[in-house]
């Protein structure tokens, strides 16, 4: 079973905790130099953490939208699958879909969905929900 965002009362499948983890590693080491929690403090050190509170779903949105941003100026190829070994390569390898073209539209959870839209999604409904978001 993989791991799924959880706010007050939905949940949002994501996939398998290395493809989630791989989504943390190539925001560190493509967008922050490895300084982990540093540029982008409530995404990778809370969220991160899998537990994003409600009162910092603004911040963690804010900081995502940044994010999308910056990885959109990176290749596919750039896919960091695992920060302890940068040769480590995706379980599918290079084999892509043609219609990733960039890091901003490369994570896609297990059900075919664009993980940032899905990511924003769940913040919206912890918002409207006044709840915050779990990764469980």
């Amino acid at each position: 079973m993989g791991l799924h965002l959880r706010t007050g009362s939905f949940s949002y499948e994501v996939g398998r905790s290395d493809f989630l983890a791989s989504f943390f590693d190539t925001i560190e080491i493509r967008l922050t130099k490895g300084l982990f929690g540093k540029k982008y403090p409530t995404v990778l050190n809370e969220f991160y953490n899998g537990n994003l509170k409600y009162e910092n779903l603004e911040r963690a949105e804010k900081e995502l939208i940044d994010i999308q941003k910056r990885l959109k100026k990176h290749k596919p190829s750039k896919v960091v699958w695992d920060k302890f070994d940068l040769n480590k390569m995706p379980p599918w390898g290079g084999n892509i879909s043609s219609h990733i073209t960039d890091l901003s539209n490369y994570f896609v959870t297990s059900d075919g969905k664009d993980l940032f839209k899905v990511i924003f999604q769940a913040i919206e409904t912890a918002k409207s929900e006044k709840s915050g978001i779990t990764i469980e």
